[in-house]
């Protein structure tokens, strides 16, 4: 199985210049229960590519837990490729799809078995002495590029326009390396990967969604999926089966999700999602206050989250009304890697972001199970973190 967590281009870094929150003031007290080696937080910085440092990271982990050995797979090398291709793939449907920096995590997977991979060092896609990406310039220019092409002003194409998008990539994210030397080796793109002990067939996507039949493979409808894979789709308990199982036996998880709920504080290193309600209970609120208060304060004060709440613990049904009516959408990748409870017991999946350290917990944060019950897209992870009695329904 092909597959895949879903993850669109949200870009947010915590900068040099940003306060980090102090711990005492979220009111939030997390014990971590089971933690997961991974590789170092990495930094996407002013580009949509969360997709691309989630799932490079999740493989990392993978790499670490099968060898004990860090690597640190090329960012750049898998962007390169996918804006080309995905550039290609827009021309042939004369532009009536998607050409972002947006992506999905099976295109980490594809370009894998398609070119291979690289270690970040021998290919950053970083020119001009750059130590992070700003990929805003080159995808404007890319998508004003692809736009021309697609107006067909010589009645044809002709494959001149793919040396001139390849001349733009480039030029702003250097040439690709045919060969290269590395740990006293020469490799190729393929021969590198070749050497790295992931078996793409060993991985499996996941989603829940009712306008699908459960436990068969299904397209799911977003914009950033363009390669057009497929996921299996189960019941979300058995997702949250799943996900608690593959971490219990030491496995991590590549996590597509909607991280734009105001109860998503990444600054405060949590997400959850409150009921929701007209008047907060909040210790010192009071009705003629409230009513006084600008529907923007009000909201404000209605999300000033101060420990642990009630949370909202949505049905099947319930969630997939958020997906249908784009209460829910697919706007990052991340990594599970842990379990944790607050001082209440509530129970929590510890999450790794690619947004920089600059954050209280270094880059990592905790959401509850109720907030991945509502707003995850999908999971992406290896077959051997599925139980054995929900791999046995799944189909295709």
């Amino acid at each position: 199985m092909a597959a895949i967590a879903i993850a669109a281009a949200v870009t947010l870094s915590a900068g040099a210049d940003d306060k980090v929150v102090n711990p005492d003031s979220t009111g939030f007290k997390f014990t971590d229960v089971k933690v997961i080696k991974t590789t170092p937080v990495k930094d996407q910085n002013k580009s949509g590519t969360c997709w691309c440092y989630s799932t490079n990271t999740f493989f990392e982990s993978e790499i670490l837990r099968k060898t004990g050995k860090e690597v640190h797979l090329s960012e750049g090398f898998v962007v390169h490729h996918c804006y080309l291709d995905k550039a290609v793939k827009y021309v042939r449907m004369d532009g009536e799809i998607n050409f972002a920096e947006g992506g999905a995590a099976h295109d980490v997977p594809y370009v894998w078995r398609t070119y291979g991979m690289v270690p970040n060092e021998v290919y950053t896609g970083m020119t001009y002495g750059d130590k992070k990406f700003d990929t805003s310039e080159l995808t404007a220019n890319l998508q004003g590029y692809v736009s021309v092409v697609n107006q067909r002003k010589l009645k044809k194409l002709t494959p001149a326009w793919i040396d001139g998008l390849k001349g733009i990539l480039d030029g702003y994210m250097g040439k690709l390396p045919e060969t290269f030397q590395w740990e006293g080796k020469t490799y190729t793109p393929q021969s590198y990967a070749a050497s790295l002990p992931i078996n793409l067939d060993d991985y499996v996507s996941i989603t829940s969604f009712t306008h699908h039949p459960f436990y068969h493979p299904f397209i799911l409808e977003v914009a950033d999926n363009w390669m057009w894979e497929s996921m299996i789709n189960v019941p979300i308990d058995e997702m949250i089966e799943i996900v608690d199982y593959a971490l219990d036996h030491g496995y991590t998880i590549a996590w597509g999700a909607d991280v734009s709920e105001p109860g998503f504080k990444w600054r405060k290193g949590y997400a959850v999602l409150p009921v929701d309600k007209d008047v907060p209970d909040a210790a010192g609120t009071d009705m003629a206050r409230w009513a006084k208060l600008s529907d923007k304060d009000r909201e404000e004060e209605k999300w000033d989250i101060k420990g642990p709440v009630e949370e909202q613990w949505v049905t099947q049904e319930e969630r997939q009304a958020m997906f249908d009516n784009k209460e829910t959408t697919d706007d990052h990748g991340m990594v599970i890697m842990g379990k944790a409870v607050d001082q209440n017991g509530n129970e929590y999946y510890k999450v790794q972001n690619s947004w920089d350290t600059n954050q209280l917990y270094d880059g990592f944060f905790y959401v509850s199970k109720a907030f991945f019950r509502a707003k995850t897209m999908d999971i992406y992870l290896h077959k051997d973190g599925v139980p054995a009695t929900i791999a046995r329904k799944l189909k295709g």
